[in-house]
């Protein structure tokens, strides 16, 4: 049996923030069945806020769509309670990148913007490598 890398070590833990029910469910098994352990899931920016800060997890793969706030406003959030938090953003809007790049608030940040539709394969990719 192959030996984890060590990056892949250091991320134990997972939050999924999505609004869509099935493809939170697709991508919490799916990256279960790669060794990660999704400690939680939420559908709206509250949630993911509350629950960052309750279970601290290694790695946040949160939807740019969600209910209250966008995904990106609620990374805000949760990278300025915690800086070296690692985001991964989702979203079918190209537009989101450059929301990105303008905000001078992310520069030193570790979030990265993936479009849908997502290849499974490039999401464990990304949550195990970074």
């Amino acid at each position: 049996m192959a030996v984890p890398d060590r990056k892949q070590r250091q991320i134990r833990k997972v939050m999924i923030s999505e609004d869509d029910q099935a493809i939170l469910h697709l991508h919490k098994d799916f990256l279960s069945t790669k060794g990660l352990c999704v400690i939680v899931i939420s559908t709206t920016a509250n949630e993911a806020m509350d629950d960052y800060e309750k279970y601290r997890p290694d790695f946040v793969i949160i939807d740019y769509t969600l209910l209250g706030k966008n995904g990106l406003q609620a990374a805000k959030e949760i990278l300025m309670r915690c800086p070296s938090g690692r985001i991964l953003m989702l979203t079918a809007f190209d537009g989101v990148k450059d929301d990105l790049k303008e905000d001078l608030f992310f520069d030193d940040k570790t979030i990265q913007v993936l479009l849908k539709p997502v290849k499974l394969a490039r999401l464990a990719e990304i949550v195990i490598h970074n």
